[in-house]
């Protein structure tokens, strides 16, 4: 409906209660009519407000090509996965307090030695040079101006090499372990020279499952250079390589000659996380690769609870998956994480405005969290836990 027929629909709905005449309703909406002309040619030039991660997909789904926006955008199978994301998140009901003194929010925090000024970070994600032709190279950058940590994939269209020397802040490495042993201890090692801060093992998909939105239009989609692995390939860059052997034994093996900060992401069963923490792993990623894995998973922030439960303090616990608001990120650090990690909004930013767009979408999430934990009486990140959460359905207390 445009905004003709929106006053037609109001003045006609006036004129019903007698508040105008008929010929002062046409009169009106004529004038309107010329109005439309005059600010529609004023506004074509004009670029939309990005106010919120929402502002920034739309932009990025406006701009991106086909191939690229089923990529970032897709999940596995039926995508019931990754809708369970946001409908678990939207589920949770926050809890206001009043009358706290919020003259000054602290959004600080440490992660594995790492002092941030705000607890996002960006999650590993591959094939950045279809939403922007610097890549990660500019991931980086828009990470380092926002003073965060980013992941940088093992499947990034630039070099680790490269990635490092992009960045001002730290980088860690998102690592896959293939079957060949060889290849992976000398890609850990390279990350390292590179200058990684720690290694971050990816261990929920030991083979993809159903990407059905990306088989269809796989065809359309271009080749992208993977210089980590120094091949050639379709977006996402898995070039039948396999990942089926990785197991609790080769993670031992890893930690053996690793000399950064081990990792372990996809974590959902609270039994892993019990596993991964008697093995030393220094801190867990919960997550459920965005709804890109295996479908009909919970969602993360459902599980999160009872894994922080079965830690119980021995690592840091972070999380990831459906983040779209900084009242999500609060939820997050209620239930118990020490930071979150954002994957797609970070990759319309990426799309929209490059390095800027990057760290715009950070400090967006950012100011929603300071917002967020000021109407909920908290000021520092210490004092969020489950107590800002109304009980289900009863607002008793």
């Amino acid at each position: 409906m445009d905004r003709r027929e929106v006053l037609k629909a109001s003045l006609a709905s006036a004129a019903a209660i007698g508040i105008t005449s008929k010929r002062s309703m046409a009169a009106a909406i004529d004038s309107a009519a010329g109005a439309d002309v005059q600010v529609g040619g004023g506004q074509e030039n004009q670029q939309p407000v990005l106010a919120s991660v929402y502002d920034y997909e739309a932009a990025a789904k406006r701009k991106m090509s086909l191939p690229a926006w089923e990529y970032f955008s897709s999940g596995s199978a039926d995508e019931i996965t990754l809708r369970r994301n946001r409908e678990a998140l939207d589920e949770l009901q926050l809890k206001p307090r009043v009358l706290v003194d919020v003259t000054r929010v602290d959004t600080s925090c440490t992660v594995l030695g790492n002092k941030l000024p705000h607890p996002i970070l960006l999650a590993p994600t591959s094939s950045h040079l279809l939403a922007h032709p610097d890549a990660e190279t500019a991931t980086a950058r828009g990470a380092g101006e926002a003073k965060t940590i980013m992941v940088a994939s093992t499947l990034s269209n630039r070099s680790i090499e490269d990635i490092c020397r992009a960045a001002s802040g730290p980088i860690w490495f998102q690592l896959y372990v293939d079957d060949d042993k060889q290849a992976v201890q000398a890609l850990i090692e390279r990350a390292e020279a590179a200058g990684c801060k720690a290694l971050c093992i990816t261990a929920d998909i030991p083979m993809p499952y159903a990407r059905n939105r990306e088989e269809h239009i796989r065809a359309q989609s271009p080749i992208l250079p993977f210089p980590n692995l120094g091949t050639e390939a379709r977006p996402g860059g898995g070039g039948g390589r396999t990942r089926r052997h990785f197991n609790w034994s080769d993670l031992e093996w890893i930690q053996s000659f690793a000399k950064t900060p081990v990792i372990l992401k996809g974590v959902l069963n609270p039994d892993d996380a019990d596993e991964a923490v008697k093995r030393g792993v220094a801190a867990i990623v919960v997550s459920n690769h965005g709804g890109r894995v295996l479908d009909t998973e919970p969602a993360t922030i459902q599980v999160l609870p009872a894994v922080v439960d079965r830690v119980a303090g021995r690592a840091p616990v972070l999380f990831d998956s459906g983040i779209r608001r900084g009242t999500d990120v609060l939820k997050g650090l209620g239930y118990g994480a020490s930071a979150v990690l954002i994957g797609r909004p970070y990759l319309y930013g990426l799309n929209v405005a490059g390095a800027d767009g990057v760290r715009d979408v950070i400090n967006i999430l950012r100011s929603e969290l300071e917002v967020a934990m000021a109407m909920t009486g908290r000021t520092r990140l210490d004092q969020i836990d489950r107590s800002i959460f109304w009980k289900f359905r009863d607002y008793s207390s």
